[in-house]
């Protein structure tokens, strides 16, 4: 199983040395993939989780392909219906072909409807035009041209049933958020009703990464959450459900933490050696 890290490119400490150091711990300590998130106008109910600068993903991530050379790099999530279908996977197709094959492409619907409204793209619409995207980048994946580097592997983000049956339709895998490890096997239980007859797409979960010095309980505990022996239990859990990847995604919320980074670095410094990655 391989494991990837969701990186903050967003918050008041974030800028271009902030990530370039990022990429090059995450590559350094043998992570295979790091994924940023998307948003395009950094309206209130955005700026009310993820501040400003928020640093657009496609421009992000050709940059740090241009500073690293092994991991893969990726969209947790990029927001389906912010761009028009074509050129979303015009510039899919580039950035695979730029990085040598190293994109992972996770899609999902959106909610920040005053973002939507800024863009002048119909909420209401927002299913639709997710289906759209990504019928567009299948096709575009047909191109040997648009895709010599390889493939491009179409994640979709989404924990509702909506999600589920969207990655079930047009996704190589489907990639929840940050939800406890029961709730993640039930819902692998839905996918596999879901898709029936047809093939199961992968199972790529994002789990949240807070490294704790006693051990969580309860119920409410996420997956990625308590100490490291739990983590790397919980890591062997999704594993034996099939997940192909697992996301860590050590952001808590507080974008001030984005200032000192060099906390989340010492949590992945620890799973790294735990689980023994290899840069």
């Amino acid at each position: 199983m391989r494991i990837g890290v969701n990186v903050p490119n967003f918050g008041p400490g974030t800028d271009p040395g902030v990530l370039r150091s990022w990429a090059q711990t995450v590559e350094g300590l043998g992570f295979d993939l790091l994924m940023v998130s998307d948003h395009v106008a950094v309206t209130p109910d955005v700026a009310a989780q993820y501040p400003a600068p928020f640093y657009e993903p496609f421009t992000t991530l050709s940059w740090l392909a241009g500073l690293t050379s092994r991991i893969r790099l990726g969209t947790t999530v990029l927001i389906a219906p912010y761009r028009h279908p074509l050129l979303t996977a015009r510039m899919a197709a580039n950035l695979n072909q730029l990085s040598g094959g190293r994109l992972v492409l996770g899609v999902a619907s959106g909610w920040a409807r005053q973002e939507f409204a800024a863009l002048g793209v119909p909420f209401d619409q927002r299913g639709k035009l997710t289906d759209d995207v990504l019928l567009a980048l299948r096709a575009a994946r047909e191109d040997a041209d648009d895709y010599r580097a390889g493939p491009l592997p179409l994640w979709i983000g989404g924990n509702s049933d909506a999600g589920i049956s969207r990655a079930v339709r047009l996704g190589d895998a489907w990639h929840p958020l940050r939800n406890t490890l029961p709730w993640l096997r039930e819902a692998t239980g839905r996918m596999k009703a879901v898709a029936g007859d047809r093939p199961v797409p992968g199972f790529a979960p994002r789990i949240v990464l807070r490294i704790t010095g006693s051990p969580v309980t309860g119920a409410e505990r996420l997956a990625g959450e308590g100490t490291i022996e739990q983590i790397v239990e919980d890591l062997e859990q999704l594993s034996a459900l099939g997940a192909e990847t697992v996301v860590l995604d050590p952001f808590d919320g507080d974008p001030d933490e984005t200032l000192h980074p060099e906390a989340k670095w010492q949590m992945l410094a620890t799973v790294a050696a735990h689980w023994q990655l290899h840069p």
